[in-house]
């Protein structure tokens, strides 16, 4: 591949946070005509780094130059008019507002004095020349999840943008919408645009990009072309150690049914259908994954079989392995569900909103779950202290000490805290929802392997995934949840990844391979 000009060169970049240092002299070159991956552990500086050059850090030392320019970054304002446009994880639009009026936003004081008809123009100039599919009139709360990520795209183009910074672009898509962006990105690459793409997953990395640059502990350790890479090489390059990159899963032994849903329908908050009429089982010593665009229920899924959902109808049924009778859970709380002796741990997907108090330690964390369990007024300090230590010591948290606030902590450390939390209390269901969101590949292995001890412990785990590759390794059957309804249950070890992919957007046509729901 010829050498491309540089469109930006990051010389010296350094910076701190108090005493944490989150980037150390960093040299980096970004290039025109070309896709470049960051990649690194969690806490190793990358978004930190992409958003000195978006504008919302500023650098303590080192220069950036743009085009061979020294520039200064000082806003969002200062990166847009140097042709830098960054899509972040949590996508900044106003849902009431149309795709177009969100596109200009800020660009005219006076909404009611946008030429719209210039405006829609335009954007239909720049959807043909890359290939995406917006319409300007469309209500941003009218659209999923891919059509709003599309749009933040497509407003960083508008405003100018010839370097793009995508940060986990792919983390809540299918693998169709997945690679639908790819080819949009392959499209702008090849039209002389300049790409960053902050991602996690190895696969993806080595399909669309150019180059990989690694970041380890705030710093550049090293830039490779992706032919010359592979997953092992990627990790090494991390990690700066050797990592086995199989994920485990151990056979079912004398799989029972733990739980089973039958018929349940679920509103969400809003009071909108969120499940319909959905009915399987989870086993004991299985591990059951559950696929599906975000949105599609998976999350009043897990809440109302733990009771923190209300159930319109149907029903949810736990027989423990020491009962012939099953317990009805729909209609009891959290805490009525375990004076029942209903042993059941849940990792939630918001880790410090739901699961833990960000402003406690991991000591008084742990005590949340033990707390009813003391024989005086006061609270029992002991076990809990320990139950933190010991986490701390063989999860290899990274924290001062078990007082500081997991607020405080890296993602992949307050995931670490959660999990460990949860499964010493040794359930016999444990449910997990996106246990390794933006973890990194070390943390993430750490936690396939404590889900698969517990499933060789007997524990019926429901397992909630966005990457469809680690479904498809550690899951024994893969449940598909598509707006709300059940669009297939899959044997894990024989189905693919496009049939599941093609099940979350409603399609048919992919048979049970045996997995049926009653099984």
């Amino acid at each position: 591949m010829p050498e491309n000009k540089e469109a930006v060169r990051l010389r010296g970049i350094s910076k701190t946070f108090g005493h944490v240092a989150a980037n150390t002299n960093v040299n980096l070159s970004i290039r025109h005509g070309e896709i470049l991956s960051l990649l690194g552990e969690n806490g190793s500086g990358k978004t930190t780094l992409m958003n000195m050059l978006a504008g919302i850090y500023y650098p303590d030392e080192g220069e950036i130059l743009i085009d061979d320019v020294p520039v200064q970054i000082k806003s969002p304002k200062d990166a847009f008019d140097n042709g830098i446009g960054m899509v972040h994880q949590h996508f900044k639009l106003i849902d009431v507002f149309t795709a177009a009026e969100n596109i200009v936003l800020g660009e005219n004081a006076d909404r009611m004095k946008i030429d719209r008809k210039a405006v829609a123009a335009k954007i239909r100039e720049i959807c043909d020349k890359y290939g995406f599919d917006i319409d300007p009139d469309k209500k941003v709360y009218d659209m999923n999840v891919s059509q709003k990520q599309t749009l933040e795209i497509v407003k960083i183009l508008y405003r100018g943008a010839n370097i793009l910074i995508l940060d986990e672009p792919t983390a809540v898509l299918t693998p169709q919408e997945s690679e639908k962006l790819f080819r949009v990105i392959r499209n702008m690459r090849d039209a002389g645009k300049a790409i960053v793409i902050i991602t996690h997953k190895l696969q993806e990395v080595l399909s669309v990009s150019d180059r990989v640059a690694i970041l380890r502990k705030g710093e550049c350790v090293a830039s490779i072309d992706t032919v010359n890479a592979n997953e092992k090489i990627l990790t090494e390059m991390m990690m700066g150690r050797k990592v086995d990159l199989n994920i485990e899963r151990p056979e079912p032994v004398n799989p029972t049914k733990r739980l089973e849903i039958k018929n349940l329908t679920v509103r969400d908050r809003e009071g909108n259908l969120a499940l319909k009429d959905i009915s399987f089982v989870a086993n004991s010593g299985e591990i059951l994954g559950i696929a599906g665009i975000s949105g599609c229920g998976q999350k009043e899924l897990l809440e109302s079989v733990a009771g923190l959902a209300a159930v319109e109808s149907g029903s949810i049924e736990y027989l423990p392995s020491d009962a012939v009778t099953p317990t009805e859970l729909v209609g009891k709380n959290p805490k009525q569900i375990r004076e029942l002796g209903v042993v059941l741990s849940f990792v939630p997907e918001d880790r410090l909103g739901m699961g833990l108090v960000g402003s406690m330690g991991m000591s008084e964390n742990m005590m949340l779950k033990s707390y009813e369990n003391g024989k005086t007024i006061f609270t029992e300090q002991k076990a809990p202290r320990e139950l933190a230590g010991s986490i701390k010591d063989e999860l290899e948290v990274q924290t001062p000490d078990i007082q500081t606030p997991v607020s405080r902590l890296s993602g992949g450390n307050v995931q670490k805290v959660l999990v460990g939390r949860e499964i010493a209390a040794a359930p016999q269901v444990l449910m997990t929802a996106y246990a390794v969101r933006g973890l990194d590949i070390n943390t993430s292995f750490t936690i396939y392997r404590l889900i698969n001890e517990q499933k060789k412990k007997g524990v019926a785990v429901i397992f909630v995934g966005e990457d469809l590759d680690v479904l498809l390794a550690l899951s024994d059957r893969i449940l598909v949840l598509c707006e709300g309804r059940i669009t297939g249950i899959l044997d894990a070890r024989t189905c693919t990844k496009e049939q599941v992919g093609l099940l979350m957007t409603g399609g048919t046509g992919v048979e049970s391979n045996g997995a049926e729901q009653s099984k």
